[in-house]
C-alpha cells in the first residue's frame, strides 16, 4: 500500500510540475514548494551526516589530536556563524569577512577549473583537430575564435565619437554569434526531447505499476 501511495503521489507531482506548460499556476507552485522543501531537508541531513559531524569528530572532538586540529576545526563553524550574522542588521558587517572568504575561494577554484578543465583541453583538442583534419580543424578554430571575439568589446573610436569594430573583428564576431545560436538551439532542443522522454517513461512506469502492481 505504501508503494502504491508513493507512486500515485509521484505521478500527481509530475503532472503538477508539467502543468507549467499551460502557464504559471498554483499547482506548479505547490509542487515546486514541495520539491524545494524536500531538497532542502535532504541536503541538510546529508550535510550534517557526511560533512559536519565527521569534521567535528575528526577535529574538535578528537581527543588524540593536539592543539592544531581543534583550531582548524573551529574555522568553518566560525565562518558559518559570521554568515548567520548577516541577517542581523547591527552585526551584518561581520558576515562580510566570511562572504569575502567564500567568494575569493570560489573564484579561485572556478578560475583554476576553467583554465585546467576547459581552456587547456579545448586548445589541445583544437590543435589535434587541425593536425588530423585540416578542414574540420579550421572550422573548429574559426568557431572557437569567433565565439571568443564575439564576447569581447574592443573597438576603435571613429571620427564622430562612436566606436566601431574592425571588419575582421565583425566578421569573426558574426561567425561566433552563429555558433552560439546554433549551440543554444541544439541544447534547448535536447533539453525538450530529454524532458519529454523522461515524462513519457515516468508516465508508463507509474501506470504499469498502478495497473499491474509493484514487482
Amino acid at each position: 500500500m505504501s508503494e502504491q501511495i508513493g507512486l500515485i503521489a509521484g505521478f500527481v507531482l509530475t503532472l503538477m510540475v508539467f502543468s507549467y506548460l499551460l502557464g504559471d499556476n498554483i499547482l506548479y507552485r505547490l509542487a515546486l514548494a514541495v520539491f524545494v522543501g524536500l531538497s532542502a531537508g535532504y541536503l541538510t541531513l546529508v550535510t550534517l551526516d557526511t560533512v559536519l559531524i565527521p569534521w567535528a569528530n575528526q577535529t574538535l572532538l578528537n581527543s588524540a589530536a593536539g592543539l592544531g586540529l581543534p583550531v582548524i576545526g573551529v574555522i568553518p563553524f566560525g565562518l558559518a556563524l559570521l554568515l548567520l550574522l548577516k541577517g542581523v542588521p547591527r552585526y551584518g558587517r561581520l558576515g562580510n569577512a566570511a562572504l569575502a572568504f567564500l567568494i575569493g575561494v570560489g573564484t579561485a577554484v572556478a578560475l583554476v577549473g576553467a583554465i585546467v578543465g576547459t581552456l587547456i583541453p579545448l586548445a589541445r583538442a583544437t590543435g589535434s583537430a587541425v593536425q588530423l583534419d585540416a578542414l574540420n580543424g579550421f572550422l573548429l578554430f574559426l568557431g572557437v575564435a569567433g565565439t571568443l571575439i564575439y564576447f569581447q568589446y574592443l573597438a576603435r573610436r571613429t571620427s564622430s565619437g562612436g566606436t566601431q569594430r574592425t571588419l575582421p573583428g565583425r566578421a569573426l564576431g558574426f561567425a561566433g554569434q552563429l555558433v552560439v545560436v546554433i549551440t543554444l538551439g541544439a541544447i534547448y532542443a535536447g533539453a525538450i526531447l530529454t524532458s519529454l522522454t523522461i515524462f513519457s517513461d515516468r508516465l508508463l512506469f507509474v501506470l504499469s505499476q498502478i495497473v499491474g502492481g509493484p514487482g
